[in-house]
């Protein structure tokens, strides 16, 4: 069994975020090719976007720092730290609201 704390995980991304010019950094927490669920930390500075994108199949956001904004069309739905966003279907971007790191869960 592996065990990752996601707490640091976050601190240590906003830190490399908050020093990358495109203002975020990321990394795989768990999955890959060989897997059917890929788990990512995402770390965003403040106003920083990830532009938008088409929506996988199924896919969650869990904020476990600061505050982000999904838009999706004229919706937008707001998450903060502990909040568990389903993303919806539809095109979409994610916004930081302030200095925030999520865990995207996406099921392949």
């Amino acid at each position: 069994m592996e065990s990752t704390s996601l707490t640091a995980l976050a601190e240590s991304q906003l830190l490399a975020a908050r020093e990358a010019s495109s203002g975020r950094a990321a990394v795989t927490v768990y999955g890959g090719r060989e897997h059917r669920l890929r788990q990512t930390l995402v770390a965003l500075r403040a106003g920083e976007r990830l532009g938008e994108h088409d929506a996988p199949d199924e896919a969650t956001l869990q904020v476990i720092e600061g505050e982000v904004a999904v838009h999706a069309g004229a919706e937008t739905w707001r998450g903060g730290v502990g909040d568990h966003l389903v993303l919806p279907p539809q095109r979409h971007d994610l916004e930081a609201l302030t200095d925030a790191a999520v865990l995207l869960t996406v099921a392949n």
